[in-house]
């Protein structure tokens, strides 16, 4: 289409030159203007920041959709809920006091030297620390220890969902050769021995008497009373604007969105509570760890494995069902180059800058903390 010019205007232009020298300098300074605009709405600077917290300081059923894959069954992120037993403290502290006892008592072991404590520290966000935990005899086990954390929300324990609940769980350890290597058929006549548990039991339970699922059941009771301490991320959501820095919320707003970590990495606990392959069992050596399929035979389970919470994600390091990775980067790029769907065959590619991947991190430190202090039991002799 043709742009018609007035002649006149077009002479007075030529005459003077005048004109013609203004309107090229007003059309450099409008492209100028709308460039430092789009740099202003797509780039990483934190201009943005300032919408985003205006978006994120509502309440979260107020929050933008975020991007998840059709057919996933998500929840909205939220505040850290409390542990179901919370409002049973004071009824249920002696067995609570038992099954923490039992906990930290390496005489669970047939060597006296391993107690559940010793995979699962509460110093160190109840982890080890290690790349695989180191049992019996100085045996290094195929996985990673996870923390014990919010471990009363799961609907299957392990990271092959071998355990149906805690107190199942609970036998597994202490029977394992690589483990504690001991034998809870066993475990109660051993403990009778020892003065002190015929009272802490009694006090639990109404009796002197020391059977497998009563010591299954007090560890399990126990471990339903630890919970993630309160994080920045909470603190914002209960109302605290500026709990939150920029790149913590810009990385908020990229978990939600872009990155797709919601798909499986949803709710308060920042879990599904599902089993997913996200690629990292094909690194297993010398045999790849098939994890849920072992429990299931199912081929579809194939590489699955528990999609644990991100509560506390910077402490709980290294990661992965094999603590193979050492760095919260390397994850993110291995997602970043081919991050799984759940439920699909495909991957995609996030396409995340250097910029939004370190702003993820920010956002995985906001919901994370130093563990605090706790007051470790005294044995009875």
């Amino acid at each position: 289409m043709g742009i018609c010019i007035d002649p006149l205007v077009i002479s007075c232009f030529q005459k003077t030159g005048y004109y013609i020298c203004q309107m090229r300098k007003w059309l450099v300074l409008s492209v100028l203007f709308f460039a430092v605009l789009l740099s202003v709405s797509f780039t990483g600077n934190d201009n943005p920041a300032a919408g985003l917290r205006k978006i994120y300081s509502r309440s979260p059923d107020k929050w933008p959709a975020p991007f998840v894959d059709a057919g996933v069954a998500w929840k909205e992120l939220g505040v850290l809920p409390g542990s179901p037993l919370q409002s049973h403290l004071d009824s249920l502290q002696h067995l609570i006091e038992l099954g923490k006892v039992l906990f930290f008592d390496p005489r669970l072991s047939s060597s006296g030297k391993i107690s559940c404590a010793t995979c699962h520290q509460p110093e160190l966000s109840w982890t080890d620390g290690k790349e695989r935990s180191v049992g019996h005899a100085g045996a290094v086990n195929k996985r990673n220890s996870p923390t014990i954390q919010n471990s009363w929300f799961y609907k299957k324990l392990f990271w092959d969902g071998r355990a149906r609940d805690l107190e199942d769980q609970a036998f597994a350890p202490i029977n394992s050769e690589s483990e504690m290597h001991g034998d809870m058929r066993e475990l109660p006549r051993n403990l009778r021995k020892i003065k002190g548990y015929p009272a802490l039991f009694d006090s639990a339970f109404g009796d002197p008497g020391i059977d497998p699922d009563r010591i299954a059941t007090a560890i399990a009771t126990f471990e339903r009373t630890i919970t993630s301490p309160r994080t920045k991320f909470d603190e914002f959501l209960s109302g605290k604007r500026n709990a939150l820095n920029n790149a913590e919320l810009r990385g908020l707003h990229l978990f939600r969105t872009k990155a797709g970590c919601i798909n499986c990495h949803n709710g308060p606990l920042f879990t599904d509570n599902q089993f997913h392959n996200s690629g990292f069992h094909l690194n297993d050596n010398p045999e790849n760890d098939k994890g849920l399929y072992n429990v299931t035979h199912k081929e579809e389970d194939t590489g699955n494995f528990k999609t644990p919470s991100l509560r506390d994600v910077m402490k709980t390091g290294p990661w992965m069902h094999n603590g193979m990775m050492t760095h919260m980067a390397d994850i993110i790029i291995h997602y970043n180059k081919l991050s799984p769907r759940p439920g699909k065959k495909e991957s995609v590619m996030l396409y995340l800058s250097n910029r939004e991947i370190t702003d993820l991190i920010s956002f995985l430190h906001a919901i994370s903390v130093q563990p605090p202090e706790f007051k470790k039991p005294v044995l009875p002799e």
